[in-house]
């Protein structure tokens, strides 16, 4: 772990992280985003099998339920057992309604109000690979459902025997996702946001995945919506001479598994800063002269996660504007967010949290405008209405309510 100050230009770079894109990746995707927007299934097999060593037809795109059913039997029969708790949990934090519909009325006929309502497909992107991310099921999905999404579509990586990971079908199963597809990388992406003759067009595509993944993610950004862009994932630990030393280096070394993953320690003590130099590989460590200054420094970062092991931690929190999710006290690693607290661990990388948060209902919720305007409104608005049309040289604008009062 590198000892950094937070004066220098390599905290610049630290703190604009998410602005580093890579040429090469770029145009690779931009490339398979192309040729599946305009070949449709061919491209997705024929990028199948360049990236996964999958040879697939196109009836084997689509998850049977022959294969779901097969995915139950090769599993731990307690597997099921295991994952009650943290389903029950998710579904209980995304159990109430977070939108309230506005309706506001004057005495002359106006009324303005708000109506909500689902987004009708998503599709769910989990990774397979090196980790088959089983969590990212159950932390997509179930937010999705209870937001009323009519149709969740979810695609995954093909092993090179063109199986998926029974334990991801039987999430899927468990959580009635409408369909699976074998498919992964930028090529997934490309066909969930254009739709080919076998793969729906979804709205809006969600989910983590590598660098070529986060990048088609941007590049089809528009023709549908998408959640963040992630990046690696990452933690910020504050800590002081009152924190567990055992506790905190365990949690700065989790994100080692990650690949790419990035720990930052925020500390007062020098004691903690040279063990944690020491023991953690990679990461950078900042030190503080109080606890006032490591606010400052976790707002500067905005982590995806963010612990706070010091004494009183509320206080501290109540003072952090920019992180992905944040965890008070010593005994709330990452890890309990990970899998079984509840809140989606979809969240913000990169110093994304800036400005935005982790998935939540809201995400696939539609806002619609509605206006009502009574005659006697109408005329009362003429005037304004004229003289700012007037300004913006569109007086067609204005002749659409000239007729309605004259």
């Amino acid at each position: 772990m590198k000892l950094i100050s937070t004066t220098g230009q390599e905290w610049q770079r630290l703190c604009s992280r998410q602005l580093a894109r890579k040429r090469r990746v770029e145009e690779a995707v931009r490339k398979i985003v192309d040729d599946v927007h305009q070949n449709g299934d061919a491209a997705l097999l024929r990028h199948t099998r360049r990236f996964d060593q999958a040879r697939l037809s196109v009836k084997q795109l689509r998850v049977t339920e022959a294969e779901i059913s097969g995915a139950f039997q090769h599993l731990d029969p307690k597997f099921a057992l295991h994952l009650k708790s943290a389903i029950q949990n998710v579904s209980l934090f995304y159990s109430r309604p977070r939108l309230k519909p506005v309706r506001i009325m004057d005495g002359d006929g106006v009324v303005l109000a708000e109506k909500f309502d689902p987004i009708e497909r998503v599709g769910v992107y989990i990774p397979g690979g090196t980790a088959s991310l089983v969590s990212t099921v159950y932390m997509t999905v179930i937010p999705a459902k209870r937001a009323g999404v009519a149709r969740v579509i979810l695609a995954t990586p093909p092993r090179k025997d063109g199986s998926v990971d029974p334990h991801i079908l039987a999430v899927a199963s468990l959580l009635d996702v409408d369909e699976v597809y074998k498919m992964g990388g930028a090529q997934a992406i490309a066909a969930l946001a254009f739709g080919t003759k076998t793969i729906p067009k979804v709205d809006k595509v969600i989910g983590p995945g590598n660098a070529f993944v986060a990048e088609a993610k941007r590049q089809v950004f528009g023709f549908v919506d998408v959640d963040t862009i992630a990046g690696p994932s990452e933690i910020a630990v504050i800590a002081n001479h009152y924190s567990n030393p055992a506790y905190v280096l365990a949690d700065l070394l989790g994100e080692t598994e990650h690949a790419g993953g990035l720990g930052f320690l925020i500390t007062t003590s020098k004691a903690l800063a040279r063990l944690a130099r020491k023991q953690v590989p990679g990461g950078y460590c900042v030190l503080v002269k109080n606890l006032d200054e490591a606010v400052d420094v976790a707002n500067q970062l905005a982590p995806e996660h963010l612990e706070i092991m010091v004494r009183s931690p509320q206080k501290l929190a109540k003072r952090i504007t920019r992180a992905g999710a944040i965890f008070l006290g010593p005994y709330s690693p990452v890890t309990i967010g990970d899998y079984v607290a509840g809140p989606s661990h979809v969240l913000p990388t990169g110093g994304a949290a800036r400005a935005f948060s982790g998935l939540g209902i809201d995400d696939f919720i539609r806002r619609t405008h509605l206006i009502t305007y009574s005659k006697r409104a109408l005329e009362r608005m003429r005037e304004p209405v004229e003289r700012l049309t007037a300004i913006e040289g569109l007086p067609r604008h204005f002749d659409a309510v000239k007729v309605r009062l004259t």
